[in-house]
């Protein structure tokens, strides 16, 4: 019997599933390879599967998120003339229980001159919204490409990207959620992407235990001052009722400290009608919505952290208090 020789990318596999003794991360370079393979469609279906399951069983590292980063930013061409950007802000994870009024954050810090790019992918996981749906219900900056992702950018300090104009394939890895079960380690890569060189990125998670592994990716990457902390469903926002653990990662240092909570109330109940209508009708002052106003201000000042605008959370949180009340005029639109 004929027995082939090993598949090339059949390494990777061997290396992350050896067993307990003798199985072991991979290096960053090692995780470049492995991706650009994957993103060159140069894996066998079961190789993938398998690489991505043994990847999640052993948790992934900072290395190995860092080196599959390279490998994706490798394939993505930032358009000639592109504005610089002030904050990346990756939005992946879609919301469940409560409304997304990170949006409302971001589109106030576009209002207020901080120039912003969002990108996620919608519909990856049942009974969740999406920022990308919701911002086009809201008349918010979309683009359908990289260039006119800088058009609105440069027209109106804000704009969304669909993983699926930065990396198609990359946003395929996504989607395989509903065939694996599980997430993989490509949804840890996309919040670390900042396809357009950003001086700044606001990373909300969903496990803490995540929080290191993007403080470790961030280090090594060096995309500029980088915020991590746990999200509201995995978001890029911040809970208002509760207490956040903050790491910022700047100048090849990472630090840690604990934001105290901003309302006295420390529970909140499910939004059981999650109606997306009410965040056009609280920015405009039709509807109010203290849970929600206690985000959007909560969520900013965070990002004014990120930009190092602001110094410590109660410089942040007066600044986002002011920008929030004085906040005049429709949502930042398409046509600028």
């Amino acid at each position: 019997m004929h027995f082939p020789e090993p598949h090339p990318f059949a390494r990777f596999v061997a290396i992350l599933g050896r067993g307990k003794s003798k199985t072991r991360s991979l290096t960053r370079q090692e995780a470049r390879d492995a991706m650009a393979m994957i993103l060159a469609r140069d894996v066998l279906p079961e190789q993938l599967g398998a690489f991505l399951m043994l990847l999640r069983v052993k948790e992934e590292t900072g290395e190995e998120i860092a080196g599959f980063v390279d490998a994706v930013r490798a394939c993505v061409s930032r358009p000639a003339g592109a504005p610089p950007v002030d904050l990346d802000w990756p939005s992946y994870a879609g919301k469940s229980r409560q409304l997304p009024w990170f949006l409302l954050a971001a589109l106030l810090l576009a209002k207020n001159g901080k120039r912003i790019l969002m990108h996620g992918l919608d519909g990856h996981t049942k009974g969740r919204v999406y920022s990308g749906a919701i911002l086009a219900r809201l008349g918010a900056p979309v683009a359908r490409d990289l260039d006119e992702a800088a058009t609105l950018l440069a027209r109106a300090n804000f704009a969304y990207l669909s993983l699926e104009a930065i990396s198609p394939r990359t946003a395929e890895l996504v989607a395989l959620k509903p065939i694996l079960g599980l997430r993989s380690s490509v949804h840890t890569l996309v919040r670390a992407l900042n396809p357009f060189d950003a001086a700044a990125s606001l990373q909300g998670v969903f496990h803490p235990g995540y929080m290191d592994i993007h403080r470790d990716a961030a280090l090594l990457l060096d995309h500029g001052r980088t915020i991590v902390f746990r999200g509201d469903g995995g978001e890029g926002e911040r809970r208002p009722n509760k207490p956040a653990q903050i790491l910022t990662i700047a100048d090849g240092a990472a630090t840690d400290e604990r934001w105290a909570a901003t309302t006295e109330d420390q529970s909140q109940a499910p939004d059981e009608s999650m109606d997306v209508g009410r965040l056009a009708a609280v920015w405009s002052g039709e509807a109010r919505d203290a849970y929600g106003e206690a985000a959007v201000v909560g969520t900013t000042a965070l990002a004014l952290h990120a930009l190092g605008a602001a110094d410590g959370p109660d410089e942040a949180q007066a600044m986002a208090a002011h920008m929030w009340r004085s906040r005049a005029g429709a949502l930042p639109a398409a046509a600028g």
